[in-house]
């Protein structure tokens, strides 16, 4: 039994290493439950998204728009090093119909890969589990499970109508 405090003890201290760099980086974060979007201005992970969106921003400046940059994080899995940094711009130009969109990315060394593309509405990191990471729900219906790679949707394409019985 002594052994194991030890272990327990480092185990602790790598969790509270993770929330603190998060909280250095200015991140409102989730295990499961809804992702928060805020802005985190002057922040690491502000520099970092803003990293990531360079072409929105640049594009968004060519239509003489200065766009809010909303970031936040979650941990989509039980590797610490798998927190998701979830980007959302918000200007007249980037949002259509359905609201702004939000595009999701994991660190893959010293980059960031994204791993979902421009959904809209919010975001909810579920409990269930596909290949070891967390589930995503966005606007409370569209499911997204993870397929090793990417995450992909779970809603399948509406298909012709059955042909009526007897003809």
């Amino acid at each position: 039994m002594p052994r194991f405090f030890p272990f327990l003890r480092r185990a602790v201290a790598i969790a509270g290493l993770s929330v603190a760099f998060l909280a250095g980086m200015g991140a409102a974060w989730a295990e499961s439950g809804p992702v928060i979007l805020a802005q985190h201005p002057g922040t690491e992970l502000d520099r970092q998204a803003r990293r990531l969106v360079t072409q929105d921003l640049h594009d968004a400046a060519n239509q003489h728009e200065q766009p809010v940059l909303l970031t936040g994080s979650g941990q989509l899995s039980d590797n610490p090093r798998r927190m998701a940094l979830f980007v959302q711009l918000q200007s007249a130009s980037l949002c259509g119909s359905a609201g702004c969109s939000t595009s999701v990315y994991l660190p893959d060394g010293r980059k960031w890969t994204l791993v979902l593309d421009s959904v809209s509405g919010p975001i909810t990191i579920t409990p269930q589990m596909h290949g070891g990471m967390h589930d995503l729900l966005v606007d409370d219906m569209d499911r997204w499970i993870w397929n090793g790679a990417t995450y992909i949707d779970t809603q399948a394409a509406a298909g012709p109508s059955p042909a009526p019985a007897g003809r």
